[in-house]
């Protein structure tokens, strides 16, 4: 497992010790392992998590950079990723939401926390959403 900043241990850290719980605004928390695109490495993300009608989106935001985050770029290549959410871990295959249900889906995103529509406009990129679909 690779290093994460000091920001990421603590709110990972705390997540843990709440038994997989900590709110993030109005969205909650999740923990993200992907397995590196280049390296195979597993590499750990705290990232806000959004459900709608009882699926979990992601943002790979990266506060509005004119690139996506690493994280995403990992899933997209090996889209089978480790989620630790609501007390639960399990596995689950990550997709990136298609462009005929991402804008309705972003809106409803920034409802919730409108930073989201702050980077959108910080980036001339498309912001990319990520379903999360637990494995069976």
């Amino acid at each position: 497992m690779t290093q994460v900043n000091d920001f990421n241990q603590q709110m990972i850290e705390q997540f843990r010790a709440n038994g997989g719980r900590l709110d993030f605004g109005p969205a909650s928390l999740l923990l993200l392992t992907t397995t590196g695109a280049k390296t195979g490495r597993k590499h750990l993300t705290p990232l806000a998590v959004f459900d709608d009608d009882g699926r979990l989106y992601v943002v790979a935001s990266m506060g509005g950079a004119p690139r996506s985050p690493a994280w995403f770029h990992n899933l997209v290549a090996n889209p089978t990723v480790t989620v630790e959410h609501g007390g639960e871990s399990y596995e689950a295959t990550a997709s990136v939401v298609p462009d005929d249900e991402h804008d309705a889906l972003f809106a409803r995103i920034v409802e919730r926390m409108p930073q989201f529509g702050e980077y959108q406009e910080k980036t001339t990129r498309k912001i990319p959403v990520v379903g999360l679909d637990r494995n069976s």
